[in-house]
C-alpha cells in the first residue's frame, strides 16, 4: 500500500467540516472522530506522517484524546518509530498520564531502559501525576537496568501516592527486587499483600527466587501456592520446571507436565523446551527425546537443549547426528549449539570429531570461536590425557585464557597424575587472583597423589590463612516428592541411625561381591582403616542407603551431586546396582551416570 492510500480513501473526510449551527463543541468532537478513524487506518509510518499533518491542520493536536491517540499509534504499532513519537511528545505542552505512560511503555518495548526512566522523571517535573499504570512499566525498566537505588526511590513514590495496596504495582515491585537480586525485599513486599495475593503475585515471587538459583525455595513456594487453591500460569511453571531440573526432582516435574497437559490445550515452544530440559537433566533422556520428536515447531534452542542433553548422557555420536539434522531442517547452528556439540564430543571421548567440529565452525560457518569453545577443546584433550597438546592449544589461543581454561587443565593433570603441568595451571589461576577453594584442593590432591606431603601442608596452610573453605560434597535424592540432601559424614538427618545401619548392611553384602574400597581416593596422610571409614560415609552412599530404605524393590533411584563422582563411589554404585537389582542414575557436576547390572553408561570414561 502506498503512502497516500489512507488519505485518498478518506477524501470526503478531508473536506472542511462545517460546524452545525450553534454547536462548536460538536464540530470539535467530529474532528476528534475523524482523527481517530484516520489513525486506525494507518498501515505504515509514511501514512501516519500524512495523517499527523492533517490533524495539525484540523487544529485538534493539542486535545489530550487526540494527542494520546497519536502517540499510542506511533509507539505501539509494529511499524512505529520511537524517534518520531518523541518529536510528537516534545510538542505536547501539557501531556497527561496516558501520554507519558505510553512513551515509557514505548521506550521499554524498544529496550531503551534509560530513556524510560528519563520520561518518568520528566513526568514528575511537569507535574503529571503517575498512576497505577505508570509503575509496572517504570519498575520493569529498573529491573532490566538492575537499578536498585532508583527502584527503591520509585517504591517511595508509590507510598506517597497511596498505591501501596495496588496488587499490580506490588507485583511489579516483587519482580523488580527479585531481578535486582534483593529477594528479601521481594519477600517483604509479597508478605505485605496478605490476602490480596494473586496468581501473578505468586508467579513474581517464585520467579524472583528462580533468578537467584534458590531452587528449593521455589518448590516450597509453589507448594504453598497450590495449598492456597490457586492455579499456576505457564510462566510460573517454567520457573518450577527449572527448579525441578536443577534439583533433579523428576516426580514433581512430571506433576507439572501433567498439570500443563490437563489445563493448556497447546504448549508454546518455551514450555515444551523447558519440559525437554527437565526430563533430560533429571535422567529421563528417552522421555525428553520423545517430546522433542513430537514438537510441531522446533527452534534453535530446542536443538541446543537436546544436543546438550545427549552430551551429558554420554551420547556423543547421537549428538553429532542431531547437529547434522539441524542443517537439513534449514536451521543454522550458532555459537551456543557448537558449545553443546563440543561438550558432547568431550564426554564421549571423541577427540578427532571434536577437533573437526571446531574447524567446521570456524572456517565453514565463519563463527569466531569464543572462550567457551576453547574451554571445551582444552577439556576434551585433557580428559583424553593429551595434556601437552592442550598446553600448546592454550599458548596459541588468540584470546587470553581465563580461569575455566586453566582449571580444566589443572583437573586433567590430577586425573592423569601430571604434577608438572598441574603446577603451571595452578600458578596461572593464582596469578588471576581466583580465590576459588577448589583450585587449592585439586592442587593439594595432586601433591597428595605424589605423596608430597610437605606441599600438601603448605597448600592447606595457605587456604586457611586466606579464609578459604572447601565446598563439602553433597547429594540430593527425591523420595515421595520430597528432596533430601546429604553431605559426607552426615549425622544431621532425622533418620541418621537407620541410614547408618543400612550402610553397614550394604558393606557386608558388598564384601561378598568382591568390592574393595579404593583408599587412594582419600588424599590424607592417615592409616588405611581411617581412609576406609571416610569413604564409607560419602554423601552419595548415604543418599543411596536412604533411597533403598524408602523406595520399593526394583524402583529406580536418582541422585544429583554437586561435585564430580570419585572412582570409589563409581565402583561402589556399580556393585549396589547388582546386589539390589536397581537402576541408579547419578548426575554429577559434569554428566550423567546410569548404573544397571554392574555397568555404567559412561563406560568408565568421565
Amino acid at each position: 500500500m502506498t503512502g497516500t492510500t489512507v488519505l485518498n480513501l478518506q477524501t470526503h473526510l478531508l473536506l472542511p467540516v462545517k460546524d452545525p449551527p450553534g454547536s462548536q463543541e460538536l464540530s470539535f468532537r467530529l474532528k476528534e472522530q475523524e482523527s481517530s478513524s484516520l489513525l486506525k487506518r494507518c498501515k505504515n509510518l509514511e501514512e501516519f506522517k500524512q495523517v499527523h499533518s492533517h490533524i495539525l491542520k484540523l487544529g485538534v493536536s493539542c486535545d489530550s484524546f487526540v494527542a494520546g491517540n497519536l502517540v499510542a499509534t506511533c509507539v505501539l504499532s509494529a511499524w512505529g518509530s520511537m524517534d518520531y513519537a518523541c518529536s510528537i511528545f516534545e510538542q505536547i505542552e501539557e501531556p497527561g498520564s496516558f501520554v507519558c505512560n505510553t512513551m515509557i511503555k514505548g521506550h521499554v518495548k524498544a529496550l531503551n531502559w534509560d530513556q524510560a526512566l528519563l520520561v518518568y522523571c520528566e513526568m514528575l517535573e511537569r507535574g503529571v501525576r503517575p498512576d497505577n499504570f505508570t509503575y509496572p512499566i517504570v519498575l520493569k525498566a529498573c529491573a532490566w537496568l538492575v537499578a536498585i537505588e532508583e527502584g527503591k526511590q520509585i517504591h517511595g513514590h508509590v507510598f506517597k501516592l497511596g498505591l501501596e495496596n495496588d496488587v499490580f504495582v506490588q507485583n511489579s515491585l516483587i519482580s523488580m527486587y527479585g531481578k535486582c537480586g534483593k529477594v528479601q525485599l521481594s519477600r517483604s513486599v509479597f508478605e505485605q499483600l496478605m490476602d490480596q495475593k494473586s496468581v501473578a503475585s505468586w508467579s513474581a515471587i517464585i520467579s524472583a527466587h528462580a533468578s537467584l538459583g534458590l531452587w528449593s525455595e521455589c518448590l516450597k513456594l509453589y507448594g504453598d501456592m497450590r495449598r492456597e487453591g490457586l492455579r499456576a500460569e505457564e510462566s510460573t511453571l517454567v520457573s518450577v520446571l527449572s527448579a525441578c531440573t536443577h534439583l533433579g526432582a523428576l516426580n514433581l516435574g512430571r506433576c507439572c507436565h501433567g498439570f500443563l497437559l490437563r489445563n493448556i490445550s497447546a504448549l508454546n515452544v518455551i514450555v515444551e523446551t523447558s519440559l525437554i530440559d527437565m526430563y533430560v537433566k533429571c535422567g529421563c533422556l528417552e522421555k525428553g527425546l520423545s517430546l522433542f520428536q513430537k514438537m510441531i515447531k522446533k527452534n534453535r534452542l530446542s536443538y541446543t537443549v537436546v544436543i546438550c542433553g545427549l552430551a551429558i548422557h554420554g551420547h556423543g555420536r547421537e549428538a553429532l547426528e542431531l547437529y547434522s539434522e539441524m542443517f537439513r531442517e534449514g536451521l543454522k547452528p550458532d555459537d551456543a549449539v557448537h558449545v553443546s556439540v563440543l561438550s558432547a564430543c568431550n564426554h564421549a571421548g571423541l577427540v578427532e570429531e571434536g577437533l573437526q567440529c571446531f574447524k567446521r565452525m570456524k572456517y565453514e560457518h565463519e563463527i569466531q570461536p569464543k572462550i567457551e569453545h576453547y574451554g571445551c577443546l582444552v577439556d576434551l584433550m585433557g580428559r583424553a590425557g593429551r595434556l601437552e597438546e592442550a598446553m600448546q592449544l592454550i599458548n596459541s589461543m588468540p584470546i587470553r585464557p581465563n580461569d575455566v581454561i586453566w582449571r580444566s587443565l589443572l583437573s586433567a593433570s590430577r586425573v592423569h597424575k601430571n604434577p608438572g603441568i598441574g603446577e603451571i595451571a595452578a600458578e596461572k589461576l593464582f596469578q588471576l587472583n581466583m580465590h576459588n577453594p577448589s583450585d587449592y584442593v585439586v592442587l593439594s590432591n595432586l601433591y597428595a597423589q605424589a605423596q608430597r606431603w610437605d606441599n600438601v601442608a603448605r597448600i592447606r596452610t595457605e587456604m586457611a590463612s586466606k579464609g578459604l573453605t572447601q565446598t563439602p560434597g553433597s547429594s540430593l535424592v527425591e523420595v515421595r516428592r520430597e528432596v533430601h540432601k546429604f553431605v559426607s559424614q552426615d549425622m544431621s538427618h532425622p533418620q541418621c541411625k537407620r541410614i547408618y545401619e543400612m550402610i553397614h548392611q550394604m558393606e557386608w553384602q558388598l564384601r561378598f561381591e568382591g568390592y574393595s574400597a579404593d583408599t587412594t581416593q582419600v588424599l590424607l596422610d592417615v592409616d588405611e582403616e581411617e581412609k576406609r571409614e571416610r569413604l564409607k560415609y560419602h554423601s552419595q552412599k548415604l543418599a543411596i542407603a536412604f533411597a533403598l530404605i524408602h523406595t520399593s524393590q526394583g524402583s529406580p533411584i536418582r541422585i544429583v551431586r554437586n561435585l564430580r563422582m570419585c572412582s570409589d563411589c563409581h565402583t561402589y554404585t556399580k556393585f549396589i546396582s547388582i546386589i539390589y537389582q536397581r537402576q541408579i542414575t547419578v548426575r554429577d557436576r559434569n554428566r550423567f551416570h546410569h548404573f544397571e547390572d554392574g555397568i555404567c553408561s559412561c563406560r568408565d570414561y568421565w
